[in-house]
């Protein structure tokens, strides 16, 4: 698509040069969902390519991305063979649908900040109790929580001129099983429903998305029962969570919210 509106493409190369919050700024990840229909309300673009992150940190306390590193990038990282939950990042990749084109230049962070309820990146950080590193225009940052970073449908606790830097998943996730299930009306279709669980030393945590406007994560101390899961289904998740939209209905998608999340309960069992 070409952006006809846009007069002015900046490439920074350190936080200083990040231009100040105004009308008409819009910052790039990999532009695969900024350039595949019109942005008339943007003038500039900001391609954070330019600030050279590393893509992937690996340490003890567990791993750093960037949130300018792509999701090819991602699957494709060297990590611990005791990180077993690393296996999530490729069933999320592959419930974007995506084309190896796309995987190619479609960033981490990019996915998290459209904040759609389909974002694969969401349901994998939601699972994994990922935090994410925001860059305040003051140069101050702050962190917070994947699962309360998106508030709504499109809509995130961003404010104007901040940036996601990067995601961090701790270690302790990372050494978790996990299950995932994703679910679409037709077999190309975007997700109506993503389901994942992962169960480790911590517990037990099961991450809700596509179905709802925002993500859920359900945890218990342990492994619970059939019984257990589906009360906490009925009672942690708002009826009016649930959307209906021409991938599916609001009923359609809680009842296959809790059949998914107890197939996933029986995964790991």
């Amino acid at each position: 698509m070409d952006l006809h509106s846009v007069d002015e493409v900046l490439v920074p190369r350190t936080r200083a040069e990040l231009p100040c919050a105004s009308p008409g700024i819009g910052f790039i990840g990999g532009g695969t969902w900024l350039y595949s229909e019109p942005q008339p309300h943007l003038t500039t673009l900001v391609d954070l390519s330019g600030l050279d992150w590393r893509a992937v940190e690996v340490s003890d306390h567990g791993i750093e991305i960037a949130a300018t590193c792509t999701i090819e990038e991602l699957c494709r990282a060297e990590l611990p063979t005791s990180w077993s939950a690393a296996a999530l990042f490729q069933h999320c990749a592959d419930a974007l649908l995506a084309s190896w084109k796309v995987l190619r230049y479609a960033t981490v962070g990019g996915n998290i900040a459209l904040s759609f309820p389909a974002g694969a990146m969401t349901t994998l950080c939601t699972a994994l109790d990922a935090e994410l590193t925001i860059w305040r225009p003051d140069g101050t940052e702050y962190s917070v929580p994947v699962v309360d970073f998106v508030i709504d449908d499109s809509r995130n606790v961003l404010g104007p001129g901040e940036i996601i830097r990067c995601v961090r998943i701790p270690v302790h996730a990372l050494t978790a099983r996990t299950a995932m299930r994703k679910l679409a009306q037709t077999s190309l279709g975007r997700s109506a429903v993503a389901v994942a669980g992962r169960c480790g030393a911590d517990g037990f945590t099961l991450a809700v998305t596509a179905a709802t406007r925002r993500p859920y994560a359900l945890k218990f101390d342990e492994l619970p029962d059939t019984a257990a899961l589906a009360d906490a289904l009925r009672n942690r998740i708002p009826e009016d969570a649930y959307f209906t939209d021409v991938h599916g209905t609001a009923p359609w998608r809680k009842a296959m919210t809790e059949l998914l999340a107890e197939e996933i309960r029986g995964e790991l069992e």
